[in-house]
C-alpha cells in the first residue's frame, strides 16, 4: 500500500513539474511579447521583435498546463494536510529538490537568452524589463518550494502557502487575459494567411517577370508566357493562380517597364507599415478588397542577375 502511495505522490510531483515549466515559461513569454509590442525597436526582427506566433503558443500552454499545475499542487497540499503524505517523506524531499533543480536549469537558460539578446543590440529598457520579469518569476518559484520543504507544520492550513497559490494563479490569469489584447482572432489570422499566400505568389511572379524582361527586353504579354521555362525563373500554373478565384492572377501592363498584379484581399496591411514591432514587406502594401499593386522593372545589366522590381507609389 505504501509503495502505491509513493508512486501516486511521485506522479503528482513529476506532473506538476512539467506543468510548472510550461506555465512559468509561457507567462514569461507573454510578458516578453507585450514588452516587445509596447517598446518597439526599428532594428528588432524575430526573435527580438513582437511575435504573435510566440504569443499564441504561450496562451495555448497556459490554458492547458496552468490548470494541471494548480490541480496537482492542490492535491499535494491536500495529502499533506490529511496526513496521507508525511512531512519527512523521501518522495516529497527528493522530488521537491528535483523540481528546484529543473527550474534552475530552465531559468538559467532563460537568463542566458535574455542577456544574449541584450548583447545582440536589444534596447536597454527592454532588457531591464525582461530581466526583472525573469527574476520575479524565478524568485516566486524558488521561494515557494524552499518555504514548502522547510516549513515545520504541514498538517494545518498555512496562509503563506495560500498566498503563493492564489497569487501565482492570479499572475498566470492576468497574463493570459492580457495576451488576448495583443493577438488577432483565429478568423483574422486565417484571412491574413490567405492574403500572404497571394503575396507569395506575387513575389514569385515578380521575380519571373524581371527575369523575362532581362531576357527579352520587354514585359510578357500575359502570365502564361512565364510558364514551362518561359523565363530563367521557372514558375508553374499553380504559381500564377489566384487562390480566391482559381483563375490566373490579373496582370496588367501599365507602361513599358511597369505592370500591375491584381487580386482580392481579405485584410489590409497598410496600417502595419509604420509599426516598428513587426515586419511588413512594404513592396506589397494593400487595402482590403480588390487591389492592383504596381511594380516597376529596375534597369538591368545583362552580366548581372535579374533585378528585383520596385513598388510604384
Amino acid at each position: 500500500m505504501e509503495k502505491q502511495q509513493n508512486a501516486k505522490f511521485a506522479f503528482f510531483y513529476l506532473l506538476s513539474l512539467v506543468a510548472l515549466v510550461f506555465t512559468a515559461i509561457s507567462t514569461g513569454m507573454i510578458i516578453f511579447q507585450i514588452i516587445n509590442k509596447i517598446i518597439a525597436d526599428d532594428l528588432s526582427l524575430a526573435p527580438g521583435g513582437f511575435s504573435q506566433d510566440a504569443l499564441r503558443f504561450a496562451i495555448s500552454a497556459i490554458i492547458i498546463a496552468g490548470p494541471i499545475f494548480f490541480a496537482m499542487t492542490r492535491l499535494i497540499n491536500k495529502n499533506l494536510l490529511s496526513g496521507n503524505m508525511e512531512k519527512e517523506s523521501g518522495i516529497r524531499k527528493w522530488l521537491t529538490y528535483f523540481i528546484l533543480l529543473v527550474s534552475a536549469v530552465v531559468m538559467i537558460g532563460w537568463f542566458i537568452a535574455t542577456v544574449s539578446s541584450f548583447l545582440n543590440g536589444e534596447l536597454t529598457t527592454k532588457f531591464i524589463l525582461k530581466s526583472l520579469t525573469s527574476i520575479l518569476i524565478s524568485a516566486l518559484i524558488f521561494s515557494y518550494y524552499l518555504y514548502d520543504i522547510k516549513r515545520e507544520n504541514v498538517s494545518k492550513n498555512n496562509n503563506v502557502i495560500k498566498i503563493y497559490f492564489y497569487g501565482s494563479m492570479a499572475i498566470a490569469a492576468i497574463a493570459l487575459i492580457a495576451a488576448f489584447f495583443f493577438i488577432d482572432s483565429p478568423l483574422k489570422v486565417r484571412e491574413q494567411k490567405f492574403d500572404q499566400a497571394i503575396i507569395n505568389k506575387f513575389s514569385q511572379i515578380d521575380y519571373a517577370i524581371n527575369a523575362y524582361y532581362g531576357e527579352n527586353k520587354k514585359l510578357p504579354e500575359n502570365l502564361n508566357a512565364l510558364l514551362n521555362g518561359g523565363s530563367t525563373y521557372y514558375v508553374t500554373e499553380n504559381d500564377i493562380t489566384d487562390p480566391g478565384t482559381g483563375k490566373a492572377i490579373d496582370y496588367k501592363i501599365s507602361a513599358k517597364d511597369s505592370y500591375e498584379l491584381c487580386s482580392t484581399f481579405k485584410t489590409e496591411n497598410k496600417s502595419q507599415a509604420n509599426d516598428k514591432s513587426i515586419y511588413v514587406d512594404t513592396r506589397w502594401l494593400h487595402d482590403s478588397g480588390y487591389q492592383c499593386l504596381k511594380q516597376r522593372i529596375a534597369q538591368i545589366d545583362q552580366t548581372k542577375p535579374a533585378p528585383v522590381s520596385v513598388p510604384v507609389r
